[in-house]
């Protein structure tokens, strides 16, 4: 009785490039290929022959650009990427001419990648990881890293590892190209031992010598299979030894990945100890900055309340909040704004992003508070121009690097120009060219001098100075009339309500704010708001950066890990859990430092009173720094293409 093929290929090709005018190249040609269940097959060919690329596609590493894959019947162009993760992870063990051992793993912890991902719990991985290291004559070698060995000792650790889950299929790609005759000839008589033992072994070299110890030889050329020494008696009927792993339940698994993940990054934080401490001093300044701020700015946070007060009865601000009930923050979109214009009763609606920024002209630098709105800020709070213009509408939407000079920042940069219009002024790291001049308003009770500010368009800012700004730091409402403010806060409410389905925002009313001590309080919710917002772009830059750099040194690793069977999610999960982590001790020694500072003021006779509700919101903004500075190199880490990522390249 004919058994049918495991592996069965049929008109494969892989074609790369021929997009954005690059030319097109074809790898496979048309691949004809049935592989049966126990044989030993060498597929021979010089460098640039696809050798290399029919075993990745094999692999499940890499998709044809079209032709038919069928394993044990089934087509794998239908399987999604967690089911070809999982062919990977129960049906295929990869070893490679470079071993691609991870460099920070022990040889047993190398071995027991495939089975974290296939869910065994710790224990038994760690029995099964020291059984098949013994069984490979390095029983002693259990607990050193890859540069502690020689090349045949790594080859043998990476033959372990495509044992771990059972190895069904061996795919060896120049096993013996990095090793002496000696070694080499020990990795053949391994991958002899597993066959006779019922594994099917693919075995890809150039040397002609080692594919003539194989039982069928294929040669490649060209992309075209050219010679076949036939299908071997097939000894389908004796399966590979290796019981497909048991999965268990699945919060066991999530909690047994997590302490993986934690594991594996506490381990990356001590090896690179440096470059941690730096990434750690970011987010433990701006935690302890926000406790510290908190503690001795109550007074000033209430003038900063009556100066808005004072700014007209007929202003709302709305800001976002976390709901009463618990919950994440409120995000306010453009659609809400847009929703919002509409109300009957809004006459104008003006979101805002402010902070402190470093602005240069020649030799002068200054941190200036740098104010961006849309062209309505001069007609929402009564403020006249004093020289030039405003930026209109339509610079804002075009992203025009226009700004317009308070009163003060116009003496400080240009003392001795009578009309600084046309001049540039660098803020961040973006020109600007200067279009106006604000009149002297002047700061009232120690509040913000709105005289020493810089204004520049709204989304300008947000493409130049604060990328990282997802949504305003707060929108300034002018109501229709002085007369229709409640029924403006109101309608406010029920839209914004009805959008959320709960209250993640906050209104103030400008008038009612000096009055009524509940809404001083939403006032101040965005005040903390602000104030972790310096938080997070202080400690979250670096955290990015940081990881960002992790994705880059560690790309081979994520190849390795997806080769083994990670799936997507479990590379998110593993560089979420780092970023988290690193944030999660910056956060905690944060809070340490304010509570060191604070007493330190006190000590000095400054009053302080410390807020245990400010102190925890700095510690999630530590922790939400890394969710979300971390997720962006997170999930480029667990979109590397695999084959790409094998290769080292990110």
């Amino acid at each position: 009785m004919v058994m049918a093929p495991m592996i069965e290929l049929r008109g494969i090709r892989r074609q790369y490039g021929g997009q954005g005018g690059q030319p097109a190249v074809e790898v496979l040609r048309g691949i004809d290929l049935n592989i049966h269940a126990g044989e030993f097959v060498a597929i021979v060919g010089q460098s640039g022959s696809g050798k290399s690329t029919l075993m990745h596609l094999l692999g499940c590493l890499d998709r044809p650009s079209s032709g038919s894959y069928r394993f044990n019947g089934r087509d794998v162009a239908h399987l999604a990427a967690d089911e070809l993760a999982a062919l990977r992870r129960e049906a295929f063990g990869f070893v490679f001419q470079g071993y691609h051992l991870i460099a920070t793993e022990s040889a047993g912890e190398n071995v027991e990648v495939p089975a974290l991902y296939a869910g065994l719990r710790a224990p038994e991985r760690a029995q099964r990881a020291a059984a098949l290291l013994g069984r490979l004559g390095l029983a002693d070698k259990l607990h050193l890293r890859p540069n502690q060995l020689s090349g045949g000792q790594q080859q043998r650790v990476s033959i372990a590892r495509a044992l771990m889950n059972g190895g069904q299929i061996i795919l060896a790609d120049e096993p013996t190209g990095a090793l002496d005759s000696r070694s080499g000839a020990e990795v053949m008589a391994l991958l002899h031992e597993l066959a006779d033992a019922g594994h099917t072994i693919i075995l890809i070299t150039h040397d002609r010598e080692v594919a003539a110890q194989a039982r069928r030889v294929i040669e490649i050329r060209d992309g075209c299979i050219v010679a076949d020494s036939g299908t071997q008696a097939s000894p389908a009927s004796r399966p590979a030894p290796g019981a497909r792993l048991g999965q268990g339940a699945a919060g066991a698994l999530f909690w047994n990945d997590l302490r993986e993940a934690a594991r594996t990054a506490w381990r990356g934080m001590r090896l690179n100890r440096a470059r941690t401490a730096l990434t750690l001093l970011g987010i433990v300044i701006g935690v302890a900055s926000v406790i510290v701020m908190l503690a001795i700015g109550e007074g000033a946070r209430r003038q900063v309340m009556e100066r808005m007060g004072t700014m007209g009865t007929a202003i709302l601000y709305l800001g976002s909040k976390p709901p009463a009930a618990g919950g994440p923050t409120g995000q306010l979109t453009e659609d809400d704004l847009q929703a919002l214009r509409e109300l009957p009763e809004i006459h104008r609606v003006l979101p805002v992003i402010g902070d402190p920024v470093t602005v240069r002209h020649g030799r002068a630098d200054k941190q200036l508070y740098v104010f961006a709105a849309s062209e309505e800020m001069p007609a929402v709070h009564h403020w006249p121009l004093a020289q030039g213009r405003y930026y209109s509408a339509a610079e804002d939407r075009d992203l025009a690097p226009l700004v317009v000079l308070g009163h003060k920042a116009w003496q400080h940069f240009f003392p001795d120009v009578a009309r600084p219009l046309g001049r540039q002024l660098l803020i961040g790291n973006s020109p600007f060219e200067v279009i106006g001049v604000m009149a002297e308003r002047g700061a009232d009770s120690g509040a913000q001098d709105y005289d020493d500010m810089v204004f520049i368009p709204y989304q300008s800012a947000r493409a130049r100075v604060y990328q990282a700004q997802t949504q305003p730091d707060y929108v300034v409402v002018q109501a229709r009339s002085s007369q229709q403010v409640h029924a403006a806060e109101q309608a406010m409410q029920r839209l914004l309500l009805a959008r959320h389905g709960r209250e993640d925002f906050g209104i103030g009313n400008a008038a009612a704010r000096i009055q009524a001590e509940a809404a001083t309080r939403r006032s101040m919710t965005v005040m903390l708001g602000l104030i972790a917002a310096v938080s997070l772009l202080v400690g979250g830059i670096g955290v990015m950066n940081v990881m960002l750099m992790t994705v880059k040194e560690r790309t081979r690793e994520i190849g390795i890990r997806v080769a083994t069977g990670a799936r997507q999610r479990d590379i998110l999960r593993q560089f979420m859990t780092e970023a988290v982590l690193v944030t999660w001790v910056g956060g905690a020694v944060g809070v340490l430092a304010g509570l060191l500072v604070g007493a330190a003021l006190i000590a000095a006779g400054v009053p302080v009173v410390f807020s245990v509700s400010a102190m925890a919101g700095a510690f999630a903004c530590a922790v939400a720094t890394g969710l979300v500075f971390g997720y962006m190199p997170a999930r480029s880490a667990a979109r590397l293409d695999p084959v790409v990522a094998l290769a080292g390249n990110p």
